[in-house]
């Protein structure tokens, strides 16, 4: 009896082990490529040897379909998800994502402007740009107009299989200033006549959803240029010359969200907060060369890495900055539209 006494006690602490094991696992999804292999080196393999935990590094592109039907079916497998801002805004509305605790990350005065969010938090930002491969082209492109200029740069063109920032370029390179994309695009009339836009170049246009696909297309020839993610862009050019144009860019942020439902919730609180640490946002953007969302991060880094942020002055006038609110109010309806004229 003592045998089997034993046996059983031995049982039942390796199964205890193995629950604590399994529930020091947090996952935590994000866009993938070079964005994620920056996360890791910044978030985490610093989390993992401070003994914090197990980080289950997942990956999508962004299809808030997948995770409304796991949070729909309380099937939640995801704890920390990488969102941009306007799909934040919407899933907080439709109870997707767990509210954020106001006191986690302390005074949003400490942070970018409009980083820090109900249910989520900007923890860097980015730039959508147009980007070409100089050793295919002779001619610099000087923004959207020339993006749309068949004739005089022939060939397919690359462009993110969504409504969003699709939309903006057609409208710029159809002569509106950036300042007045967003009122314009409010409007039927400015809607139609952006995809009237895309229906001028819709045969060159070879999509991509991945971040990692328009430098993969730029650097073999597959396309003369690309709408493209700046970080993206900035890291390939170690082995590659492909250059930016940040006319008419659009910036936003990236946030961590926490699906309504995770079973780890405490945990992923402390995940976030740890990437918000001044000395993580430094080495994601030592990384990748995207914009800290913690203002004390800035200091800390090298001219050299500031000058490729997409949050530098002389970047910054040049853009557009995605507008959150437009996106969750119309998104839903012009994405609709926009993969119905797609498919067509």
């Amino acid at each position: 009896m003592q045998t089997i006494g034993k046996v059983l006690a031995f049982t039942l602490v390796g199964l205890a082990v193995s629950a604590a094991r399994a529930d020091d696992r947090l996952t935590v999804i994000s866009f993938g490529g070079t964005n994620k292999v920056a996360q890791a080196k910044a978030f985490y393999q610093p989390w993992e040897a401070e003994g914090r935990g197990k980080i289950v590094a997942g990956e999508y592109n962004g299809e808030m379909a997948r995770l409304k039907v796991m949070v729909d079916t309380r099937s939640v497998d995801w704890d920390v998800v990488e969102v941009e801002l306007p799909e934040l805004a919407r899933g907080c509305e439709e109870g997707m994502f767990e509210p954020l605790p106001s006191d986690l990350l302390g005074p949003p005065s400490q942070y970018l402007k409009g980083a820090i969010q109900p249910c989520g938090a900007g923890f860097f930002i980015w730039s959508t740009v147009l980007a070409y491969n100089a050793d295919k082209l002779v001619d610099a492109p000087g923004g959207w107009v020339d993006f749309w200029d068949l004739k005089k740069y022939p060939g397919k063109r690359g462009l993110r299989k969504t409504a969003k920032f699709s939309l903006e370029f057609a409208l710029m390179a159809d002569g509106v200033a950036p300042a007045d994309v967003y009122k314009v695009l409010a409007s039927k009339a400015g809607q139609d006549r952006a995809f009237a836009k895309l229906d001028q170049i819709k045969p060159s246009i070879q999509w991509w959803e991945a971040g990692a696909q328009p430098a993969q297309y730029l650097a073999s020839g597959d396309v003369v240029m690309s709408a493209a993610y700046s970080g993206r862009i900035l890291s390939a050019q170690k082995d590659s010359n492909l250059r930016i144009v940040w006319n008419g860019g659009v910036y936003d942020f990236d946030a961590w969200a926490i699906p309504k439902g995770s079973k780890h919730i405490d945990q992923a609180h402390q995940f976030i907060k740890f990437t918000f640490e001044a000395t993580q946002q430094r080495h994601f953007a030592e990384a990748i060369p995207y914009g800290p969302a913690t203002l004390a991060a800035i200091p800390l880094l090298d001219e050299s890495v500031v000058a490729n942020l997409p949050n530098t002055e002389a970047h910054i006038a040049q853009q557009v900055q995605n507008d959150t609110a437009f996106w969750a109010d119309y998104g839903e309806s012009l994405e609709q539209r926009f993969n119905a004229w797609a498919a067509q």
